[in-house]
């Protein structure tokens, strides 16, 4: 050891014998100790908090996660995102809406945040650096619910909770945007009713078909996505009432069960024909959440508190939990 590094760590040693805190490195790098600390005074609280508040008023439904540590949350009142550093739980409103819902969305590697438009009958895509609306779909008129999207390798597929099809924006080379989407009617097994029908979606584990959760009937289906055949998924007698946003990762699909204030935990099989409900989590900060995502070992859900009447001083906030 050289000298200069000897006597550096006996003042360090020293330091810490008399209760004081060792000084910065000498080219400028924090301690772990000190960085955590500077990141909770920045925010307020502790790193990475398991709670955080949503404004006022917000009326939050959909998240998206990434890439990095940052959300994005949809107003089902005005149709504004909302962007949060989950490191701090601190965020701004980042796009305004167009007065119609921002319900399910998800962001890919180019910066794009694609929206599912609920009433408003449409697919919005959002610039999170900038928040400016890339390309405005329309993809429904009169009676549509366009009410959650997954992003697959080669487009984006939207569910609509009142009529049964499927929307798709096939993407090109680079991820280009088409000039306008393709209507995928729904057959098979799939019956829609009274309520909300076809909800979350996400793509089976081996990436060959689409999985679809119908709220009312609390049913889980796959989906051929060259001709919109439906078929139900064999979950051995569970059902999935008030099924909402979905979450896949590796073989395991989580299901938000959103007035039931639970989420239940699946085992899938790859071709996502079968699955076996293994866990079903919940957290008594629950207030009807509606959509989950993931970063790190922990999964956000947005509280939607649908059996709370929305006023605009109604406060919202997003729970976090183990997975």
């Amino acid at each position: 050891m050289r000298p200069g590094a000897v006597a550096t760590a006996l003042l360090t040693l020293l330091l810490a014998v008399m209760g004081v805190a060792a000084p910065a490195q000498a080219d400028g790098a924090v301690a772990p100790a000190q960085a955590d600390g500077a990141a909770a005074r920045a925010g307020g609280a502790a790193p990475f908090p398991e709670n955080f508040p949503l404004p006022d008023g917000f009326q939050p439904e959909g998240i998206a996660i990434g890439p990095g540590p940052v959300a994005y949350f949809g107003s089902r009142a005005t149709g504004d995102v909302y962007r949060a550093d989950l490191r701090t739980g601190e965020g701004e409103i980042i796009s305004r809406g167009p007065g119609t819902p921002s319900l399910g969305m998800k962001t890919d590697r180019r910066g794009r945040l694609f929206v599912a438009g609920g009433t408003g009958g449409d697919a919005r895509v959002v610039d999170v650096r900038t928040g400016e609306v890339l390309r405005s779909y329309t993809l429904a008129t009169g009676t549509t619910f366009v009410n959650d999207v997954v992003l697959t390798r080669d487009a984006a597929w939207f569910t609509d909770s009142r009529s049964p099809v499927l929307y798709r924006l096939p993407l090109g080379r680079r991820g280009a945007l088409p000039d306008r989407a393709v209507t995928l009617p729904l057959t098979g097994d799939i019956v829609y009713g009274t309520g909300t029908n076809a909800n979350g979606i996400v793509e089976t584990p081996d990436r060959r078909s689409l999985l679809i959760v119908q709220s009312n009937t609390g049913t889980l289906f796959r989906v051929d996505p060259a001709i919109g055949v439906a078929t139900r998924v064999d979950l051995g007698g569970e059902t999935l009432v008030n099924g909402d946003g979905l979450l896949l990762l590796g073989r395991t699909l989580y299901v938000v069960q959103n007035r039931l204030d639970t989420v239940a935990v699946i085992e899938i099989s790859r071709d996502g024909s079968s699955g076996r409900v293994v866990e079903r989590l919940t957290d008594p900060d629950f207030d009807v959440p509606t959509t989950v995502a993931v970063f790190g070992k922990r999964l956000y859900l947005p509280n939607a508190r649908f059996t709370t009447a929305p006023t605009p001083t109604t406060p919202y906030e997003v729970v976090s939990v183990r997975r």
